[in-house]
């Protein structure tokens, strides 16, 4: 008996990050090994929307609604930033944009860093959080992810991406996130943890519409 060709399930993130757009299908593979992420890239280009939501997971729902909207395929999007401890919680949700535009990771971290120089070590904690929303023709959700560590006084790593080179996490000390192998990095990081709650879910939702 011939076995059915599957057809590989074809989901929408909205974000034009190369390594957020693979780091998802590494995490979802487990659960939808069929999965073929694409990005803004990869579509119709369509107005994207300004993230002006005070959340993250306001942020996060309204970049996968109009993703949503816009390609009619089953949409993701995360927003994510660091939370500083000494900056009451700053950057947060203004972490891409945290020295104004345009984005530029070198120029936050170089401001984040004269913002902490007179932080002592022991008051430079801070965390990460993410949170990733999904939305298809079965409705919505949204999870979270949390990764607590510290902010480091000089920039150290060449992989991840924003502040990674500036952050230690406390499940890995001694180096920074942009230090730590991929497969580190997915199990330790806010992200990684958010996309690992989300894969089981999604594969059910996507599995009972198919």
């Amino acid at each position: 008996m011939t076995s059915p060709v599957v057809e590989p399930v074809e989901i929408f993130l909205a974000s034009r990050n190369a390594k957020k757009l693979r780091e998802m299908e590494r995490i979802l593979a487990e659960h939808l090994p069929d999965a073929k992420v694409v990005g803004l890239d990869d579509v119709t280009p369509y107005d994207e929307p300004v993230e002006d939501e005070p959340t993250f997971e306001g942020n996060a729902l309204l970049k996968a609604r109009a993703g949503f909207a816009a390609t009619g395929l089953p949409s993701v999007a995360d927003d994510s930033g660091l939370c500083v401890d000494a900056l009451n919680g700053m950057p947060g949700v203004l972490s891409a944009r945290w020295s104004g535009p345009p984005k530029d990771d070198a120029r936050n971290n170089r401001l984040l860093l004269d913002q902490l120089a007179d932080v002592p070590d022991e008051r430079r904690g801070a965390h990460f959080v993410c949170a990733v929303a999904f939305v298809h023709a079965g409705g919505e959700l949204v999870v979270h992810g949390r990764m607590d560590g510290t902010v480091v006084r000089e920039v150290r790593g060449t992989g991840g991406f924003g502040y990674d080179v500036l952050f230690v996490a406390d499940d890995r000390p001694g180096v920074t996130t942009a230090e730590l192998s991929v497969e580190d990095k997915d199990a330790v990081s806010h992200r990684g943890k958010a996309l690992r709650e989300l894969a089981p879910l999604l594969a059910q939702q996507l599995g009972s519409a198919g």
